[in-house]
């Protein structure tokens, strides 16, 4: 199984590179980050690196053992004991189970490494893939919600010491 590191400055070519490669994949169930996401890209991800310093969000990759980045999972607005997760995997990484598992080892750090204990997701309605990695990993819808003009679906989380 691939490793969930914390986001670090190392990781910007292999992130940058997966971020390229993956583009058009991602962009058919998420909205597209947009050329300038990538002209700015070594600027944006030292603010990450920044944003992640003051633990208002945790970001993670999944790396292989080659440093490939095959996936990001991350936590963004921490507080209260809560966080909303958002995730996206490789294209050439779907479907083997990474997007379920990098889901309940985000779920684990949050827990046990974070002290959080609540997390929401949310997803297009259209996305079957993500829709079964929530169900599959403890998430129970909660409501509708518009994600750029698309109808989505809200899920939540509660993190407990039995999980």
């Amino acid at each position: 199984m691939p490793d969930l590191q914390p986001l670090a400055a190392h990781h910007a070519d292999a992130l940058l590179h997966f971020e390229r490669e993956n583009r058009e994949w991602f962009a058919r169930s998420v909205p597209d980050r947009g050329d300038d996401y990538f002209t700015g890209f070594a600027a944006r991800h030292a603010a990450l690196l920044a944003e992640q310093a003051t633990g208002t969000c945790r970001f993670h990759l999944l790396v292989d053992d080659d440093g490939t980045v095959l996936g990001r999972f991350n936590l963004v607005d921490v507080a209260a004991g809560e966080a909303e997760l958002g995730y996206r995997v490789a294209e050439r990484a779907a479907g083997r189970g990474l997007a379920t598992e990098g889901v309940r080892r985000t779920c684990a750090l949050a827990r046990d490494a974070y002290g959080l204990r609540r997390l929401t997701a949310a997803t297009t309605l259209d996305n079957a893939a993500s829709l079964a990695v929530l169900r599959r990993t403890g998430f129970t819808p909660v409501g509708p919600v518009s994600l750029d003009g698309r109808p989505g679906l809200r899920h939540v989380r509660h993190l407990t010491a039995d999980d």
